[in-house]
């Protein structure tokens, strides 16, 4: 497999918050083929530990613990990962996405209004010729 492109940071660190967030989402990729690696690793030694050594029970339950223990390990480092995006997921979209307003919460009338009655009050927010909007 060939060797991952890791980009030139200099010394003088200009990032803005959506390249830092970028360079973030590269790091959780390149652990991720490190961690493919690994894998891949784990199943060449497999493959060559049943090609060349006999069939000794002791000798398989060596390995099959080696693997499993490997195997653990990898797993527990795709827990952190998926964590670590979530995480710089929910900050891309709080930064660098286009972000609609809010609309303010309706406020309680302070009369008795029924829904599209007659409303004389001042208090009424959504109130659009001279009917109640705020139920």
């Amino acid at each position: 497999m060939s060797m991952p492109n890791i980009p030139n940071i200099t010394p003088n660190i200009s990032l803005d918050r959506c390249e830092t967030i970028e360079l973030l989402l590269n790091s959780i990729a390149l652990e991720e083929i490190a961690l493919s690696h690994i894998m891949n690793a784990e199943a060449e030694k497999l493959q060559l530990f049943l090609a060349k050594h006999s069939r000794c029970l002791d000798d398989v339950w060596k390995m099959n613990n080696s693997i499993n223990k490997t195997l653990r390990t990898i797993v527990k480092s795709q827990m952190l990962l998926q964590f670590k995006l979530e995480d710089v997921l929910e900050l891309d979209c709080d930064s660098c996405k286009p972000r609609r307003p809010c609309k303010p919460k309706p406020q309680q009338c302070c009369h008795k209004c029924t829904p599209d009655s007659e409303c004389h009050c001042n208090c009424c927010p959504d109130k659009e010729h001279g009917k109640c909007k705020c139920h």
